[in-house]
């Protein structure tokens, strides 16, 4: 009975979320075909793991966790990284239109390694608590903290000195 109530939960979830799981999974690996695919194992995953589930609070960070292993798979089979690019940003918006562009900030991630925009897109794009954050990736939460402020830093002087180039 419990698992019945936990893959309902998970379809909810998945369906209400669809949008922002396949940007989640596109930022990975910049394909739509490639995003399409972790999505699909990544629900065929979590429906057949359902049980390990503990608490279905926790469906969130659990999916997302999926989602991650399944397009860190993709991209070591597929042994390239590619870099994001602006068609990517495009994705990873809530599809809400932003008052304001700024192009020095699209520029400063699109230079950013895939771990630290992802940690970026994550809290910023969407709105992951740093608990969250660490459960998805894995990853202890004064890391996430530690490398959010260097990632936060390196992003600001590389603006600051774009606007300098730009006087």
């Amino acid at each position: 009975m419990r698992e019945k109530s936990l893959k309902k939960q998970l379809t909810s979830f998945v369906i209400k979320n669809q949008e922002d799981i396949y940007r989640y999974a596109f930022s990975y690996v910049k394909n739509k075909d490639d995003a399409l695919d972790i999505v699909q194992e990544s629900i065929q995953k979590a429906l057949m793991k359902i049980n390990t589930l503990k608490d279905a609070k926790a469906i969130k960070t659990w999916f997302y966790r999926i989602v991650t292993n399944t397009a860190l798979d993709v991209i070591r089979k597929k042994k390239k990284l590619q870099v994001t690019d602006e068609e990517t940003l495009t994705y990873l918006s809530s599809g809400e239109n932003d008052v304001y562009q700024d192009v020095d900030l699209n520029r400063a991630l699109h230079d950013l390694p895939t771990e630290d925009r992802v940690l970026i897109i994550l809290r910023y794009y969407k709105d992951f608590k740093l608990s969250e954050i660490a459960a998805t990736l894995d990853l202890n939460v004064n890391t996430v903290k530690t490398r959010l402020y260097r990632v936060i830093g390196h992003l600001r002087s590389r603006i600051e000195d774009s606007e300098e180039e730009g006087k």
